[in-house]
């Protein structure tokens, strides 16, 4: 749940930018967006995933690049990646450099620095981003934000014209879409895609087999293949926490269509809706990441978990991987809206205090030191995840 993209600050330097990523669900999806990362049996859907994040911080970066350069305002550096260089080229109009890095921790766009030996402006160049009217800095800074989000609809948009978005339509009692070999539940002859009629919900029936360890439940089953309804008792076992449980997944049970727009317009209210409903979802599961940091911190995942979970999207199908871009994009924007060092919020938020100083500067050691206080951190804490995440690949632990 975390993407290190390291990016523009008003330090003018590259700046590792994390991306967390907490897990979401938009209307009628039902998968997970960050988990546990699985074994990555197929390359196509791995690169498709990775193809994805690695577009979305292109258009994040491209959103600060882009911006600059319509503003007349000089930029040096445009990468993708960071650390040693893979690939340069130097445009030989602008005089820009677009690289290709070692460490797939983000991206970032550099501007000229004054404090830079091979500075070729003057200081007081006018088109220099730090010697820039206020107005103009926060156009740049707040651009990737900008871009992601836009990004983020634009996806929603091509799919309900497209693939369309699924849309789940509830139906009675609870699916169990595995059954725990040699489990009592097993035994009692329930077996995977029965549906459990005899309670409304996941919730209930949870609490119904926690709340009766060692006692008979009576179950009503439909089954496919049985034209009748099925009378099972089933006796939970006793979990070490005196809690009692039958050995099965059980989830809601729903049948799953399609929504698609008819025409560009209803496209364009279809989309907003589904770009709201994710919007507050994704915010709503970073509030709730800060408020229990203690319990959720574990959940917290880098690129190599993100590329997993993605790579299984893109097995389910194309609308999955609409979803979970839309996500991505829209978690990236959340996150670097947040006023810490090293990302978009940090700098927006030197900006506003500069604009409540009445335009005065704030000191430019102050600002580097404040900049720069969580670079080291950030960059610790996406190598450490990815090399978390990697171990715990299925096919991995399976080596070890």
């Amino acid at each position: 749940m975390i993407i290190a993209n390291p990016s523009l600050s008003l330090s003018f330097s590259p700046k590792p930018r994390p991306f967390f990523h907490g897990g979401s669900r938009s209307r009628g999806v039902a998968r997970p967006v960050a988990a546990s990362a699985g074994g990555l049996e197929s390359l196509q859907p791995v690169l498709s995933a990775t193809s994805v994040l690695a577009a979305i911080v292109v258009v994040h970066e491209s959103g600060h690049f882009l911006a600059a350069t319509l503003r007349g305002i000089r930029v040096s550096k445009f990468s993708l990646g960071f650390g040693p260089v893979l690939a340069r080229f130097v445009s030989p109009s602008s005089g820009v450099e677009f690289s290709l890095r070692a460490l797939p921790l983000g991206g970032f766009v550099a501007f000229p620095d004054e404090s830079d030996p091979d500075l070729q402006f003057p200081p007081d160049d006018p088109d220099l981003l730090r010697n820039r009217p206020l107005p103009d800095r926060l156009l740049v800074v707040s651009a990737g934000i900008a871009a992601n989000l836009l990004f983020a609809y634009s996806l929603l948009f091509v799919q309900v014209l497209s693939v369309g978005f699924p849309v789940q339509s509830p139906l009675p009692g609870v699916l169990v879409p595995d059954v725990r070999p040699n489990s009592v539940a097993a035994h009692a002859g329930l077996l995977p895609g029965d549906v459990i009629l005899s309670s409304p919900s996941v919730y209930d029936l949870v609490d119904l087999i926690k709340l009766n360890p060692a006692k008979q439940l009576n179950l009503t089953i439909s089954r496919k293949t049985a034209s009748d309804e099925l009378q099972l008792a089933i006796v939970p076992d006793t979990s070490p926490d005196g809690t009692g449980r039958i050995g099965v997944q059980l989830s809601p049970n729903y049948t799953v269509s399609k929504l698609r727009a008819s025409n560009l317009a209803e496209a364009t209210v279809l989309a907003g809706k589904e770009f709201s409903a994710l919007t507050f979802t994704v915010f709503d599961g970073l509030r709730q990441t800060f408020l229990n940091f203690s319990q959720s911190a574990g959940k917290v995942s880098g690129p190599v978990a993100i590329i997993a979970v993605g790579a299984e999207v893109a097995r389910s199908g194309s609308d999955g991987l609409f979803q979970f871009a839309a996500i991505i994009n829209i978690n990236l924007a959340a996150i670097n809206l947040l006023p810490l060092p090293a990302l978009d919020g940090g700098s927006l938020a030197l900006l506003l205090v500069e604009a409540a100083r009445g335009g005065r500067r704030i000191p430019r050691e102050v600002e580097q030191r404040i900049m720069s206080s969580g670079v080291l951190l950030v960059l610790m804490l996406g190598l450490f995840l990815i090399v978390r995440d990697t171990l715990n690949l299925d096919f991995i632990k399976e080596m070890l």
